[in-house]
């Protein structure tokens, strides 16, 4: 049997007739009765009780025409809601975000969701990059934001923008350690500074540790803390130095409470990444938060809102 002969029979049934059903399916009736005649022969039963008033079910037919219902009906369902994806994606979608990044992007991304797919539930999960990486490798997220490219040939990621560092001091005279003169600093002198740096297991900080060991030398940290609210507390106090970006800082430098040197010779950068598992399909919904993050960012980059960062022009 074939969902078509399914439908053939339904109509019968309800129509009471052949030739009543054979007009409502603008089909010839001797066709129709030859589907019935060899459903009843692949299943060895007598379906339909023919007779001058007309057909009816018998006790096999009545069994069938219950379930081709719900078959039918199963089969209108999953057509109704495949043609629904297409049209408003539905569901939940869990996206891992670095808090610094999160400070700029969470809200307008949730914003944006909310008038673009009020049938999509955006849930944002917070933690170090490295962190935000175990979770889609594990299955816990759809999407990461990371500051590093996904190597796993599991996973898919693309560059979406650049962001500067910068050296970050007290503002104005404070007691403490000689602050750099002029307005930039080579990257060697600035890894000599006493440094207020996040730990070993955050990303910038293997970054910046990298870079040093590139160059024969190491980054002179004196305080390790994982909290970009207290390295900033404790650099405004006159403590030390610290190298964050520079969209981190936007609202210290501009209330003076901080002051920033840019970094040469080389310039620090570091990517962000936007991934996803690479190996299967996403699901309609990812898909578009996918594509509406990647809208934000690049709006946020554009419009200035995401301070001292640059887009990515994707290769053609």
């Amino acid at each position: 049997m074939d969902l078509r002969q399914l439908r053939y029979f339904v109509a019968i049934v309800e129509q009471g007739s052949f030739s009543r059903a054979a007009q409502v399916l603008n089909i010839a009736q001797p066709a129709l009765s030859a589907h019935v005649r060899n459903m009843e022969a692949d299943l060895g039963m007598q379906l339909l009780l023919r007779s001058a008033q007309g057909v009816m079910p018998t006790e096999a037919g009545t069994t069938l025409l219950r379930n081709a219902r719900l078959v039918i009906e199963q089969v209108a369902t999953a057509e109704a809601e495949v043609r629904g994806l297409a049209a408003e994606p539905r569901g939940e979608v869990h996206i891992g975000i670095p808090g610094t990044i999160s400070q700029k992007l969470a809200v307008p991304l949730i914003l944006a969701v909310r008038q673009r797919y009020p049938g999509i539930k955006l849930r944002i999960a917070e933690a170090m990059s490295g962190f935000v990486l175990d979770w889609l490798r594990a299955g816990h997220v759809d999407l990461a934001i990371l500051y590093i490219p996904a190597v796993d040939r599991r996973l898919a990621s693309e560059c979406l923008c650049v962001e500067e560092l910068c050296l970050l001091g007290p503002a104005g005279s404070r007691s403490g350690p000689a602050r750099p003169h002029g307005s930039s600093i080579d990257f060697g002198n600035a890894i000599e500074l006493p440094l207020i740096l996040p730990g070993r297991a955050h990303g910038l900080r293997e970054m910046l540790e990298r870079l040093a060991l590139s160059r024969n030398a190491s980054l002179n940290s004196e305080i390790d803390v994982d909290s970009y609210a207290a390295i900033k507390l404790l650099v405004e106090r006159g403590v030390g130095f610290s190298i964050l970006p520079l969209h981190a800082v936007a609202a210290e430098l501009e209330a003076k409470r901080l002051r920033r040197w840019a970094i040469v010779n080389p310039v620090v950068q570091r990517e962000v990444h936007l991934a996803r598992p690479g190996d299967k399909p996403a699901p309609h919904a990812v898909q578009a938060v996918e594509a509406l993050c990647r809208e934000v960012v690049f709006s946020l980059v554009a419009e200035g809102a995401w301070e001292g960062t640059v887009q990515v022009v994707p290769a053609t």
